[in-house]
């Protein structure tokens, strides 16, 4: 097995590569900090072409928090199009029989949704909080069926809910929402803040996946790509979820944080909603087990801790 990594420096991408490594499985890493664009096809096909891997793990994307998505929403749709479209050209040019492992957000499902099931997450209209990402989400997929189409590249396709855990961005712009949480309290209590400013009015329900466990479904899922169900798009989840206000909760008991807590109302909250039906999953992975959401947050405010003041 010879695995390529992109996007090996972001934050799934990070969690990935420190889990197949700790497995003796060859990574070869690849991000835009290291030099390459998978915007520029050539470039990404001669990488292949030198490389000649058996498995791709695809984390490349342009991503941030809700406000960051919207306001920076043609650069997003446009980067992540330009993304999808240079990789699959390069693969089908330099290593069509390699094997293509994409992770899709959630946000890819309907606005409408409250219950995310696999045969329904195209039944509508995305969330225009997160149309721009989302949109390039539905085409990863649609690209991946096209060029198995044509040139018989194989890909497997999960459905990831929202991430959290370490190496994600110290900045609350660009990090995953539970990230971004955990960040600004680390710093407020390392700082004294007065106040402690929370996007959005807390409403929101999301389900969360801790990072180094979609690391170990990637894992599973190199080491046995045949399991009946990966032919289909497959969400990884545990069908429960938590609002943003009880979250908040939860991770401030972890904290001695003496200061308010502030929510802002003007900006976004996002769709309602975001649970996933794990019916599909427990049959594909009858046996995994996710890590308890208490240690999973322990972690992540360790990491975070670990790399102040940002």
């Amino acid at each position: 097995m010879k695995v390529v990594l992109f996007g090996a420096k972001g934050f799934a991408g990070r969690n990935v590569a420190n889990d197949l490594r700790s497995h003796n499985i060859e990574v070869i890493e690849s991000s835009l900090s290291d030099g390459l664009d998978l915007r520029d096809t050539a470039a990404a096909t001669a990488f292949l072409q030198e490389h000649q891997p058996t498995h791709i793990v695809n984390c490349a994307a342009h991503v941030g928090s809700l406000n960051y998505v919207t306001e920076k929403a043609a650069t997003v749709v446009a980067d992540n199009s330009r993304m999808i479209l240079g990789m699959y050209e390069a693969i089908a040019q330099a290593c069509p029989q390699a094997l293509v492992i994409n992770p899709i957000a959630n946000c890819a499902y309907p606005a409408k949704a409250d219950l995310f099931r696999e045969d329904e997450w195209w039944d509508g209209h995305l969330h225009r909080s997160v149309l721009s990402y989302g949109a390039t989400r539905r085409l990863l997929w649609a690209t991946a069926e096209c060029f198995q189409m044509q040139y018989g590249i194989r890909s497997i396709n999960l459905l990831t809910p929202n991430m959290y855990g370490p190496y994600d961005s110290t900045d609350p712009n660009k990090a995953h929402a539970l990230n971004a949480l955990i960040s600004k309290f680390v710093k407020a209590e390392k700082t004294a803040q007065a106040e402690l400013p929370i996007w959005g009015t807390g409403v929101a329900i999301r389900e969360w996946l801790y990072a180094p466990d979609f690391a170990r479904i990637v894992r599973a899922v190199l080491l046995q790509p045949d399991r009946p169900g990966l032919e289909n798009p497959l969400n990884v989840a545990q069908n429960d979820g938590l609002s943003v206000k009880e979250l908040v909760d939860i991770i401030q008991s972890k904290f001695d944080y003496k200061g308010n807590v502030v929510w802002d109302h003007t900006k976004p909250d996002g769709a309602p909603k975001k649970v996933m039906d794990d019916t599909r999953f427990r049959q594909v992975f009858p046996d995994f087990e996710f890590t308890d959401f208490e240690k999973g947050i322990a972690n992540t405010i360790t990491y975070y801790e670990s790399v102040f003041p940002y």
